[in-house]
């Protein structure tokens, strides 16, 4: 792949009509840094469900396993170097999108698929079991980059609440997948927060200073740039400081401005060019 050719990327999961989270987020942010984005929703909100109660429309699982289908029999279909899934409205939706991800990998082998298991956080799951579960046992398996959040590896693993970084790397080591980035991990400084990676030669650690109150968000845009910056072939750690400081930096100024969700539109320069001073280390992978 040459710098002024990138891969269309199918991009899977909710779409909301104000605000930059799902969808919202992860295309915005792959067009930015120069890739054609294939958008589809899995649920379309009017905003992020923690702003308050909304009507919420659902693809019909057989009309969306149609769409994929169609999809994984395009004839467009050797411009996709990557599948990115996120929020999953139903067990269905998983279930396609790794039929999906499996079809196209059996013509473009080279195929990257990322899964953002995106299941709950602290205050516990906002999916629905059976969805969370066809989550692990669909997609998870066939991902060569996940991308969980502290919670959703506990609850993946089974592993609990993760307590210190050795925690978080061994419930990683048992998913077993070539890339494991997990955010909202432990810092080694006071208030900080921190990014984990697990890859095949070792572990580290991207970590920046704790914003109170965050908006939404975060998690959609760590995947899609990270992904962005895996597909243009970086180092790892490259990889992970600039998608580490990208967001940090988004956030810290959508923060200063009293804004409730990221203003990717006025940061956009940060998505390719992040200034953010982030403190990489490497772990010791037990």
């Amino acid at each position: 792949m040459t710098a002024d050719h990138k891969p269309a990327i199918i991009v899977i999961s909710s779409h909301v009509v104000r605000g930059t989270v799902g969808n919202r987020a992860a295309v915005f942010a792959l067009e930015v840094l120069g890739h054609n984005v294939w958008a589809v929703p899995t649920v379309i909100l009017p905003w992020h469900p923690g702003h308050g109660p909304a009507t919420r429309i659902t693809a019909l699982q057989d009309e969306f396993s149609a769409l994929l289908k169609d999809l994984s029999a395009a004839p467009w279909l050797d411009e996709v170097g990557a599948v990115l899934s996120g929020y999953m409205a139903n067990p269905a939706q998983a279930e396609a999108v790794s039929c999906l991800v499996r079809e196209i990998k059996q013509q473009s082998p080279d195929l990257v698929f990322a899964c953002d298991p995106v299941i709950g956080d602290d205050g516990g799951l906002y999916v629905a079991e059976e969805t969370a579960f066809a989550i692990r046992d669909k997609l998870l398996p066939i991902a060569d980059i996940i991308t969980p959040n502290r919670f959703e590896l506990g609850w993946l693993t089974e592993a609990g609440m993760l307590s210190d970084n050795s925690e978080i790397l061994s419930a990683a080591a048992n998913l077993n997948r070539p890339l494991t980035l997990v955010t909202s991990a432990h810092s080694m400084m006071r208030n900080n927060t921190g990014n984990v990676l697990l890859h095949p030669k070792g572990a580290l650690l991207a970590e920046h200073r704790v914003i109170a109150n965050p908006p939404n968000g975060l998690g959609d845009l760590t995947a899609a740039l990270f992904l962005a910056r895996y597909l243009q072939k970086q180092p790892l750690e490259k990889a992970l400081q600039m998608t580490t400081s990208s967001v940090f930096e988004i956030l810290a100024r959508a923060s200063k401005r009293g804004a409730d969700e990221l203003m990717l539109e006025t940061d956009s320069a940060s998505l390719s060019r992040p200034m953010a001073m982030v403190q990489m280390r490497s772990l010791v992978v037990s």
